[in-house]
């Protein structure tokens, strides 16, 4: 069970739930309930299809093109350093309309919910826990981030503007810390190779 914590921390901070809720607000804004309530099923459902068959053909695809653990321990880890670093740095998530029908899958589902940043760490949890751990760890963090866009008034109301803005830095101080920690993973494994080599 301790395997399901260590996956489910890095994806919650990665998922960023509460960082995405400004933008589902902006996105629903005048929808009714029903499409709203539509909106956030669909979210899910992609998000989670999509997190599911990358973890599933993520390793077959490192495998055909010769890529080791460790290159994508370093390369995902500055990628998601670089996310982190965008998302403190910038304002807004997102700042555009989409069509009620779509919102749901894009952008919500992706690249909202199941961006670069759950893609890298899931796979990074992969090499280190195993499919299971992962796959239970990222279908619990999409259902959360389900539950807060159901919620979103009331955790917005509770939370503020200010609130919202400062959860959603720390998750992705948090997230910065977590790249670090994986290059860090990454080179220790690069010397380890070199050693036995």
């Amino acid at each position: 069970m301790n395997e399901f914590w260590l996956c489910f921390v890095p994806l919650f901070v990665a998922v960023d739930a509460i960082g995405v809720l400004p933008a589902f607000l902006s996105l629903s804004q005048g929808m009714e309930p029903r499409q709203v309530r539509r909106a956030i099923l669909h979210s899910v459902s992609t998000a989670t299809a999509v997190a599911l068959a990358f973890l599933a053909l993520g390793t077959a695809i490192l495998d055909l093109l010769g890529i080791t653990v460790a290159d994508f321990m370093v390369a995902g880890g500055i990628l998601l350093f670089i996310l982190a670093m965008g998302d403190l740095l910038a304002n807004d998530k997102l700042q555009r309309q989409v069509d009620a029908d779509s919102l749901g899958a894009v952008p919500l589902g992706v690249p909202l919910i199941t961006g670069p940043a759950v893609l890298t760490t899931s796979m990074l949890l992969l090499n280190q826990y195993g499919a299971g751990w992962t796959a239970a760890a990222i279908i619990a963090n999409i259902l959360i981030a389900g539950i807060v866009f159901r919620f979103a008034g009331g955790i917005s109301r509770v939370l503020g503007r200010v609130g919202e803005k400062i959860v959603s830095k720390i998750a992705m101080l948090l997230l910065a810390a977590i790249a670090v920690m994986m290059v860090r993973k990454g080179i220790e494994a690069f010397l380890a190779a070199g050693a036995v080599g």
